[in-house]
């Protein structure tokens, strides 16, 4: 951001000293204000100048450029087979493009009236797209060795150097990073939030591109220091007078049964300049350099041996993701997911279809899994409006067993808690017709109620806070996960799904009875039959 911007908002959370020495209230603070209420909104930057909007893709400018394969590598995967073994394919040039392709790229582009915009293989917050991601390779059959910059406007990886302290053995590793303004510049306060279920949301699509390839993602428990030196972010004079990148994480691309080991953290020589994406910000939020500063941690090791996780994925899981088996392929699933923008508000979703998304939502239930094995904290509670052989009403679909004493403590005291599958782990709150309630707590917007159903994603809050406040972003990165596993079983399906980031929070907490901060919702998810606007036209993602 530029030092001439206007200031807006003040922060009540003390002077730095004080936040400094207590990021927990500070974090706490920044939720509790970046909340949007019934009687006011979050602040934000009121109207948009949508011609002066930031650029939606960074460049690095003055550096080398590799192109690389536009069209994905052919790979036989269907979408019911993901979970399952099958050979790996080699860790080539063309593989990582179809990686890349199949994650973090553009997919098509859309137009009307003369104007165009990209959507990619992840959905976005206001399709804004504030993650950047990195590429390390050594030993990377046809590139290389060295550190990139993916640029998804032309599919290419941009040099940015060479020269580091590699290990012996080969290596694959995905670096992401935020652009806070790309989501502040239309959200304000609230965007810090956007930016972390937008990176769950990549961490989500990163997995089931590598199972795609049959490759594994882990993650790699690394503070944000030793991210930002691995991916040159912390090269200040790099960043001069442009945009900051915030560190967020670090993945090593896996064959089973290999361990890859950590990243390069120094490098010989340098290359590039990042481009400016906004000549002219109008605003500047602090508290989001605030609450950035409060959250940064590393996260929590995910590194699980195969055979464990695998026995995350329980019987009942099996057996409600075998009720449909779409043999569609799983690459054309991933480059056809849209974000619906409206939906029909009439049909009814299959009572398989709902169950195997259901199924996906659980540990073991799905690839991402395997990069996010820790403990579910991200709890479900769906408003069901139309499915086939299911009441309308509210239901919870906690994620783990021992969870379940502390949600019905929490919750409101005269829900039903009636078992609503013989298998699934799905308990009916309320049977009554909620569709008026699903559209006032978000934010009076109809999709919440023309869907078949609307996720409500409801996190233990305080608790994991108080052990580390970089739980903040685990949260929101889990909650983005799993709306990106319920949109592609819906894309998989023929039915699509939404984010919608904009509820009221306190409005959620009091139709749920929550009297305190130990669960907080985080996410609103809807899916539904999708209404297409005949009006855009859709173009194709690289000419």
């Amino acid at each position: 951001m530029n030092a001439n911007a206007a200031v807006v908002g003040t922060d009540s959370s003390g002077g730095p000293a004080a936040r400094a020495a207590n990021p927990l209230a500070l974090t706490l603070a920044y939720h509790e204000r970046s909340k949007h209420r019934l009687d006011r909104y979050a602040a934000g930057p009121g109207p948009l100048d949508w011609d002066a909007q930031p650029d939606p893709f960074r460049c690095w400018n003055w550096t080398q450029y590799l192109k690389l394969p536009r069209q994905p590598v052919e790979l036989p995967a269907t979408w019911a087979e993901l979970n399952a073994e099958r050979p790996a394919a080699p860790i080539t040039l063309a593989n990582l493009g179809t990686l890349l392709r199949l994650a973090v790229a553009v997919t098509a582009w859309k137009s009307y009236e003369g104007a165009k915009w990209p959507l990619r293989a992840h959905p976005s917050s206001g399709n804004l797209h504030p993650t950047e991601t990195y590429v390390i390779a050594h030993w990377v059959e046809g590139l290389a060795d060295g550190l990139y910059h993916y640029q998804a406007r032309h599919h290419c990886l941009e040099w940015r150097a060479g020269e580091g302290t590699l290990s012996e053995r080969p290596g694959l590793w995905l670096g992401f990073s935020s652009i806070h303004w790309r989501e502040a510049w239309k959200y304000g306060e609230r965007a810090f939030r956007y930016c972390q279920l937008d990176l769950g949301h990549v961490l989500a699509a990163v997995s089931y591109a590598a199972a795609v390839l049959g490759w594994r993602p882990r993650l790699l428990a690394l503070g944000p220091a030793q991210v930002a030196a691995t991916l040159g972010l912390d090269r200040a004079e790099d960043f001069a007078g442009v945009e900051a990148e915030e560190p967020d994480v670090l993945l090593a691309i896996e064959l089973p049964g290999t361990v890859t080991d950590a990243p390069p953290t120094e490098w010989g020589e340098w290359s590039g300049a990042p481009s400016l994406l906004d000549p002219r910000p109008m605003y500047h939020w602090p508290v989001i350099d605030e609450v950035a500063e409060a959250t940064r941690g590393a996260p929590p090791d995910m590194g699980m041996p195969d055979a464990i996780v695998a026995s995350h994925c329980s019987a009942r899981t099996s057996s409600a993701k075998q009720s449909i088996a779409p043999a569609v392929p799983a690459a054309q699933v991933i480059l056809n997911r849209r974000s619906a923008q409206a939906f029909d508000g009439q049909s009814v979703m299959p009572h398989a279809v709902f169950r195997r998304l259901l199924a996906a939502l659980l540990p073991g239930g799905a690839p991402i899994w395997s990069l996010w094995p820790g403990p579910a904290r991200v709890h479900p509670v769906i408003l069901v409006h139309r499915v086939e052989g299911l009441a309308n009403g509210l239901y919870l679909l906690p994620r783990r067993d021992a969870a379940v004493p502390a949600l019905r403590q929490a919750l409101r005291g005269n829900f039903e808690w009636q078992p609503a599958d013989p298998e699934l782990p799905l308990f009916r709150l309320v049977a009554a017709r909620c569709g008026k309630t699903a559209r006032t707590v978000s934010c009076h917007q109809d999709i919440a109620a023309q869907s078949a159903l609307t996720f409500m994603m409801l996190a233990e809050f305080e608790g994991p806070l108080a052990e580390d406040t970089a739980a903040y972003r685990h949260l929101h990165w889990e909650a983005g996960m799993l709306g990106h596993a319920a949109t592609l079983e819906a894309e998989a399906a023929g039915w699509r799904g939404t984010g919608i980031g904009c509820f009221f929070d306190d409005a959620d907490h009091e139709l749920l009875g929550l009297s305190d901060s130990a669960y907080q919702v985080i996410y609103h998810y809807a899916i539904g039959m999708a209404v297409d606007d005949p009006r855009l036209t859709t173009l194709p993602a690289y000419d």
